[in-house]
């Protein structure tokens, strides 16, 4: 057997096709962007690039998505991966689960197990994980005993319980261990993905046993696990139980981060909430999973949490596809007011209309949601939030009579209405505030105006900075960015944009007839179809298309144009290549419809014709190609003159030729 057989190979090739037929791109999209109907279409803000006004749009018709700024996109598959960073199968399975289609699968031999990825591989030990600690919660005596009565004592029912699949791990530090090396998961990936740690000296003198040398990371405490926004195990949180947290520190243990887990890039519970977020347009920013739990069971279900990290630009982005609206929900004492205010210029330079609430002494997010009913915790939240500048006013000038300090809270204040890109929205809060703090309109512009600039002269020079020492981390970014600019450039090149121009037409029309009864050498006629008569005219000379991947989908074309029923455009945006189906994607999807009107005069208009003008243009800049090679070759031949009459003949040809079709074109030549 072997090794580098594929993983998707797997899945048989009739149940992918259930799966991919099944899948519709609106919903697969729902669940990770706030999509909004936009006549045929539906827009919203791009998940790969950070942007304030959607160019990201779903073509429910064609079942593919694009964005038209960054040029992300493609079929539901194709979202999936680059969205979730998931392989081909992972995608599939995915989907699977989504529209309940059973996948049959054999158990993987060692070669194949080998084979796995290793982002793969860490991705089925953290699901593994996370069924043992749900299994020895709700099946184990102590999982039953100690773990299920902490939950119950803080009053958590039995179905949230299950919603946030919460867990229990035993005492013992070798039992995760030992169990999941007896499973076969390998010793690497209990390691890489934080679940278990090498074995010191001393841990080795208490026990005999041998389970490779590791111990588990989060033994004696209770589970939380991290899911991604598409419900992958990502990580895992665990908190010592209260009768063994005296003296102890360090109550809660996390997972380090890891090639499929960054602290700064998750939020817990933004898989349970996505939904809740998007439906409410709005979004509550707590910083415990208690806090998420609590608000949960209670009824409020757009709620996410950072646990006490500081609030980083992409976990912002990602809440950003889902809403703009946002309440900070702290704790009243001074570590919650500092949260508060480390977070709001970043939700603000980032688009978010920002409000806070600070709980009374005493009280947050799970202890004050356990004691009222959904209705009355957001009653109570909107009578009492307030936006960034009441905030700021109240916790920075609360009894300050010093103008000095009065003074330097104001401008903190004004620093954050700055960091507003929308001016509308920055001139409206700098009204508001002039009012507020009795200070005249003019001279916080002013100063606002100042502090921006000064922002943006610090950018500069940050952007100005030394070129890197030829070996550095950054050296290596500017070379490969260096290269994506080249391939870009090539792309974009006239010979470039008829090859994209002619493969455009063969995915989106590639089975429509062009010409009818043509002869062939047996005295027989047949019908030729788009992509027929573009690989006839092309082999006729031997050209062939520059990106490998046309000259694939031309021949598949050409190959499947006697199968009963083919269309292109649903042959290649269903095509089982990934790389096909996103080509396909990126060629089907028009930002733009067209009125019935216009539709109906395309399809009029002669194809013939305009595949014909295609061909031609293709072969007018193959042809101008050649001729700049030719006087690339002329003009070094001085040390073999021998060679110059044949060179300059063959110049003169191609330039008679490229006159010739130039005429064809209606294009005037400059020589």
């Amino acid at each position: 057997m072997h090794t580098n057989r594929t993983a998707y190979e797997m899945i048989d090739r009739a149940t992918v096709d259930r799966i991919i037929d099944a899948a519709n791109i609106v919903d697969v999209v729902s669940e990770f962007v706030t999509l909004r109907k936009s006549g045929a279409n539906y827009k919203g803000l791009c998940p790969f690039h950070n942007e304030r006004t959607p160019s990201f749009y779903v073509s429910p018709a064609r079942n593919i998505c694009k964005c038209f700024s960054c040029g992300q996109g493609g079929t539901p598959v194709g979202f999936l991966m680059a969205h979730e960073q998931m392989t081909y199968p992972e995608a599939l399975r995915w989907l699977a689960k989504k529209y309940n289609i059973e996948i049959q699968e054999r158990e993987l031999s060692n070669e194949e197990k080998e084979a796995e990825s290793k982002r793969e591989s860490m991705f089925i030990v953290n699901e593994w994980a996370a069924d043992y600690f749900e299994d020895l919660l709700h099946n184990h005596v102590d999982g039953v005993a100690i773990g299920m009565q902490y939950f119950r004592s803080r009053g958590i029912r039995d179905d949230i319980i299950r919603k946030f699949r919460l867990g229990y791990d035993l005492n013992d530090r070798f039992a995760l261990p030992k169990e999941a090396q007896r499973k076969g998961y390998q010793k690497e990936f209990l390691v890489s993905t934080g679940l278990c740690y090498e074995r010191s000296r001393s841990e080795e003198d208490v026990s005999r046993k041998d389970e490779g040398g590791l111990v588990d990371r989060f033994a004696g405490r209770v589970i939380f696990p991290w899911l991604s926004i598409s419900g992958k195990v990502v990580a895992f949180g665990g908190r010592k139980l209260d009768q063994a947290t005296k003296g102890v520190q360090q109550k809660y243990v996390n997972s380090p981060d890891s090639e499929i887990y960054h602290k700064e890039q998750n939020l817990y519970g933004i898989y349970q909430a996505k939904k809740a977020i998007a439906k409410e347009n709005c979004v509550y920013m707590v910083e415990g999973y208690t806090d998420v739990i609590s608000m949960h069971q209670c009824g409020i279900e757009n709620v996410v949490a950072n646990s006490g990290t500081a609030l980083s630009n992409h976990q912002i982005r990602m809440l950003h596809r889902f809403t703009q609206n946002i309440v900070l929900l702290y704790d009243g004492d001074e570590a919650g007011i500092h949260a508060a205010l480390r977070g709001t210029d970043m939700l603000l330079a980032e688009g978010m209309n920002v409000k806070v609430l600070l709980f009374p002494d005493g009280d947050d997010p799970d202890s004050f949601a356990r004691k009222h009913t959904a209705d009355d915790f957001r009653r109570y939240i909107e009578e009492h939030q307030t936006d960034f500048i009441q905030f700021k006013s109240d916790v920075l000038l609360k009894g300050v009579t010093d103008p000095i300090k009065r003074s330097e809270a104001i401008n903190s204040i004004i620093k954050s209405i700055s960091v507003i890109t929308d001016q509308i929205t920055r001139a409206t809060y700098i009204t508001d505030c002039a009012h507020r703090l009795g200070i005249h309109e003019a001279t916080l512009i002013s100063t606002m105006n100042k502090m921006i600039r000064n922002d943006k002269e610090q950018k500069a020079k940050a952007v100005s900075t030394p070129s890197p020492t030829p070996n550095s981390p950054q050296s290596t970014v500017n070379s490969q960015l260096s290269t994506v600019n080249s391939q870009l450039s090539t792309v974009n090149s006239p010979q470039s944009s008829v090859e994209d121009l002619l493969i455009r037409m063969v995915i989106r029309h590639g089975e429509k007839i062009v010409y009818r009864d043509v002869e062939t050498e047996d005295g027989g006629t047949i019908d030729l179809n788009v992509a027929q008569y573009i690989q006839i005219d092309l082999n006729a000379d031997g050209l062939r298309f520059r990106n490998p991947l046309y000259n694939q989908v031309l021949e598949e074309a050409v190959a499947h144009s006697g199968d009963e029923g083919f269309v292109a455009s649903e042959f290649f945006s269903r095509h089982h290549d990934i790389k096909v189906s996103a080509l396909a994607a990126e060629m089907l999807i028009d930002k733009v419809q067209l009125t019935k009107s216009l539709q109906m005069k395309e399809e009029e208009d002669s194809f013939r014709q305009e595949v014909e003008h295609l061909v031609l243009d293709f072969r007018f800049d193959y042809v101008n190609t050649h001729i700049q090679t030719l006087r690339q070759q002329i003009a070094q031949s001085a040390s073999n003159p021998e060679r110059l009459p044949q060179l300059m003949g063959e110049l003169k040809k191609m330039m008679d030729l490229r006159n010739l079709m130039a005429k064809k074109l209606g294009t005037s030549i400059m020589t």
